[in-house]
């Protein structure tokens, strides 16, 4: 339901009760308090969306990437080309790494945009270790399937997932991600 939506709920039920004295309302009365309880009710669901879409987007950029370096007539990838996008896809920052290390004088401390690409590369070298959430592309279906992938974080859950390791190890997983997947 969207925001305004649940708020006017309440109020429309308070209007039917009291005519069109709603703005009439006492500052502790029932009517007024359910108001209240709505409006922090629609507050706290709209900061937990944002939050949730801010944790979710460096895996929507991720899969955006891998179905933009997608070849056009593959129906699958084996792993070991799955692994050169993966490696394309952890490059990505290094050019602009380089530059900010380049425009740095020499002995100063690290810009916070250098320590925050260099953060990013570590914590997805790591991942990448363990086991790279990503698209299962060694499946025709899913493939397809991710072809028509509308770039939303709700259209992924039709799509398999995979962990692919730098060992080259494919190990299953689900969505959405997390701990034990």
């Amino acid at each position: 339901m969207p925001a305004s939506t649940r708020v006017h709920k309440v109020q429309k039920q308070i209007h039917k009760k009291k005519g069109s004295k709603i703005s009439a309302l006492h500052a502790n009365s029932r009517d007024s308090q359910r108001l209240q309880r709505a409006s922090a009710r629609d507050d706290k669901l709209s900061r937990q969306t944002v939050l949730k879409n801010k944790l979710n987007q460096p895996y929507i950029h991720r899969i955006s990437y891998i179905l933009s370096a997608l070849p056009a007539e593959a129906t699958i990838l084996s792993i070991p080309q799955t692994q050169d996008v993966l490696a394309t896809y952890l490059c990505r920052h290094d050019a602009e790494l380089e530059s900010e290390k380049t425009s740095r004088r020499p002995g100063r401390p690290a810009s916070s945009r250098e320590a925050q690409l260099k953060k990013i590369r570590d914590s997805e070298e790591k991942e990448y270790n363990s086991g790279f959430w990503i698209p299962d592309l060694g499946d025709a279906d899913n493939v397809a399937k991710f072809r028509n992938w509308g770039g939303t974080w709700g259209g992924l859950s039709v799509l398999k997932f995979v962990r692919i390791t730098t060992d080259g190890k494919r190990l299953d997983s689900s969505f959405p991600p997390g701990g034990k997947s």
